[in-house]
């Protein structure tokens, strides 16, 4: 398959600046560009690209490949052109939470992601037009560091105070009606409208799937009102230029950091009670249980996409911000890596050592930013006792080798990923609107 044709980038382009030019323009004539033939190709390439495990009818990239993807590819083409195209339902997948509930997950078929897929390419650069700054998640050239960064220099402007909100089923509880209303204020093409009133309608009354190809795009636009009522807010009450509010998405992850100065009180009642008030126009619901408010500098913290923030202070007694990997992300890669050792106890050492530091290295270089050296080192330990556990057990042996193999052979001979250095990142070099 072939990178992003030429034609399809320019296509997204010129949709892009259109919807950018004139917010009130409504698009037609979009079905027939998602079932050109690149536009289904480049689809395909990006699902394959993200792998992922069967759907429904039990048919992996692995079968398609086999078949001809050139057939494959065609035969979704005619459906799309003749209008029998019909999604399947989701392979459903339950992930276990840290709490003993679960997460489900929704697997499509490759050949629904290959559409949504296609969807999505099509869709994507209207509303990204209209997206607000303060939404970094499922966002081209956008990523949690930079959200990340922004949160910390707001913190580091006096905005202590923080609303650490958490949504109740956010991804499950999506209004059908309403979210095709909001697609509908910028699409007005009927069969684009249909094919994905289908596609919601395949997998239940309300809700979209964790897993879907395009569910990212539109968990976005659901809550665009709610960023773009935030981004006034913080607009009105800047003083002298100088931000009393601010506000950081990333998907249903999300914090609105206050003023610290005892006049803003009432600011912080006020902004609560607006964001309340559009989450209820969304039928949106905040577990009340979890989402609190925190005094930075009454030694308070909060977690954001993985990091436990809060303020601290330096040898020197500067205050800084402390960005700490949450414990339960330690104790997650700790799991992940032993369910890579599982599923390879039968491969060479090598080929097993390479699908550890694939896990390893995506980790780390996510909570590299952060002040993660006592997590690195005890994660780093954790790795490598596995590694060496793992190893004995096959020969036969019990223990963790640590006579038999010095750290020299484990991360030099043997190749275990060994990069645990702190890289940390500047909240000026962040992009914040």
């Amino acid at each position: 398959m072939r990178k992003t044709s030429i034609g399809l980038q320019e296509l997204r382009r010129k949709i892009y600046s259109k919807a950018k030019a004139e917010k009130h323009w409504k698009f037609w004539g979009l079905y027939c560009h998602l079932c050109k033939k690149e536009v289904l190709e480049e689809a395909y390439r990006l699902a394959k690209a993200n792998e992922g495990a069967p759907g429904i009818d039990g048919k992996s990239f692995e079968d398609i490949e086999g078949e001809g993807v050139e057939g494959f590819l065609e035969r979704i083409r005619q459906e799309l052109l003749s209008r029998t195209y019909r999604p399947m339902s989701n392979r459903r997948v339950e992930i276990e939470k840290e709490d003993g509930k679960v997460r489900v997950l929704g697997i499509p078929t490759v050949r629904d992601r290959v559409v949504q897929g296609a969807l999505k390419l099509i869709l994507e650069p209207i509303f990204e037009a209209d997206f607000r700054g303060c939404s970094y998640g499922y966002r081209p050239k956008r990523h949690a560091h930079q959200a990340i960064g922004r949160v910390t220099r707001g913190i580091l402007h006096g905005l202590t105070r923080v609303v650490d909100v958490d949504l109740s089923g956010y991804f499950d509880n999506i209004r059908h009606h309403l979210l095709l209303e909001q697609v509908g204020r910028r699409v007005r093409d009927v069969e684009v409208m249909h094919l994905l009133k289908m596609i919601l309608k395949a997998n239940g009354s309300k809700g979209v799937p964790q897993g879907g190809v395009i569910s990212p795009l539109l968990s976005n636009l659901y809550l665009n009102g709610v960023d773009a009522m935030m981004e006034k807010a913080r607009e009105v009450t800047q003083r002298k230029g100088y931000d009393n509010v601010d506000y950081i998405r990333s998907a249903d992850d999300m914090v609105i950091l206050i003023h610290g100065h005892p006049r803003e009180d009432g600011l912080l009642k006020l902004v609560q009670r607006r964001f309340k008030e559009e989450l209820d126009k969304l039928q949106v619901q905040m577990n009340q249980e979890k989402t609190k408010v925190v005094n930075l500098k009454e030694g308070g913290c909060f977690s954001f996409l993985g990091f436990d923030i809060r303020l601290n202070r330096n040898r020197e007694g500067k205050i800084y911000v402390s960005r700490t990997p949450r414990a339960k992300k330690r104790k997650e890669i700790g799991r992940r890596v032993k369910a890579v050792l599982k599923a390879h106890h039968d491969k060479p050492l090598k080929e097993v050592i390479q699908a550890v530091n694939a896990v390893v290295r995506g980790w780390v270089n996510y909570f590299r930013i952060g002040n993660s050296r006592n997590t690195f080192d005890k994660v780093r330990y954790c790795v490598e006792t596995k590694v060496r556990r793992f190893v004995m057990r096959r020969k036969g042996l019990k223990g963790f080798g640590w006579k038999r193999w010095s750290r020299e052979d484990i991360y030099k001979r043997w190749g275990l990923y060994n990069d645990y250095q702190i890289r940390y990142i500047s909240p000026k070099a962040t992009p914040s609107r």
